[in-house]
């Protein structure tokens, strides 16, 4: 029992240990407040922002675009990737094409979509979207390329059709590299959200850093980076990596372990 809650706390122990340094670093140097905020000043502000409303706002607009990014981006890039990928002379024609504009994608592209799009949430879906497609894409079509053809022979010599095929042989095969996309898509995407909040957007959590720099204020810089890389990480871990092991282990491709 403590053996598994010793691993189960090992992993806030990089986070203890910045916090200390931090604290430390703060007691020692004493830097200037529009340079470097104690950590009680930080928790008070985003206390002060969270009680008159304003943080649930921002998080709120932000997780909105986020969703609306990176479900578009998902949607289409397994679509695209599943026809590239059942067609290799299609995926080869497609690919330098996906390299180049990958190469770019992003925040690049924030100088001409606002001129396209203009300020506000347009701007920063198009930006998330643009940023998963290529990542679920790729890995998309990965994933059905590797699929061994021996698998897919099998079901058709008992009689299985394209459809069936797919379904029951290249969608669990793709399944990993597809989470796997998902994952980093999403990470990216959020990091492409909150660069796109900082010029093109009135509210969420890069507008609020925006607004702390504007007015010196590092304590809400510091917090809203805080925030963020929090919100980042509970998605990770409490939504996306649960959601791929179950599915994983859903298609028998492995196991939880349990029973040794």
């Amino acid at each position: 029992m403590m053996h598994r809650l010793i691993w189960r706390c090992l992993p806030a122990v990089p986070a203890v240990i910045a916090l200390l340094a931090w604290w430390a670093w703060f007691a020692i140097d004493r830097p200037p407040p529009s340079v470097m905020p104690s950590a009680t000043d930080v928790v008070v502000t985003m206390w002060q922002l969270a009680f008159g409303g304003r943080l649930a706002g921002d998080i709120l607009a932000s997780l909105a675009r986020l969703l609306s990014g990176v479900g578009l981006g998902i949607v289409t890039g397994m679509i695209a990737g599943f026809v590239a990928g059942l067609n290799r002379p299609v995926a080869s024609f497609l690919n330098p094409l996906v390299v180049f504009f990958n190469a770019i994608s992003g925040i690049v592209w924030l100088p001409l979509v606002i001129g396209w799009l203009g300020i506000g949430s347009a701007l920063a879906i198009f930006l998330i979207w643009n940023t998963v497609f290529f990542i679920v894409f790729q890995n998309t079509v990965l994933g059905v390329q590797l699929v061994a053809e021996v698998l897919e022979l099998s079901v058709r010599s008992l009689g299985g059709g394209r459809w069936e095929t797919i379904r029951s042989v290249t969608l669990p095969g793709a399944l990993p590299y597809i989470l796997s996309g998902i994952r980093s898509g999403l990470g990216f995407g959020w990091r492409a959200l909150i660069a796109a909040e900082l010029v093109g957007a009135t509210t969420g959590l890069g507008q609020l850093i925006f607004s702390g720099a504007e007015y010196h204020r590092a304590d809400i810089i510091v917090g809203g980076c805080l925030l963020i890389g929090a919100i980042a990480m509970a998605m990770d871990r409490w939504l996306l990596l649960p959601i791929e092991r179950r599915t994983v282990m859903r298609w028998g491709l492995v196991t939880s372990g349990r029973g040794r």
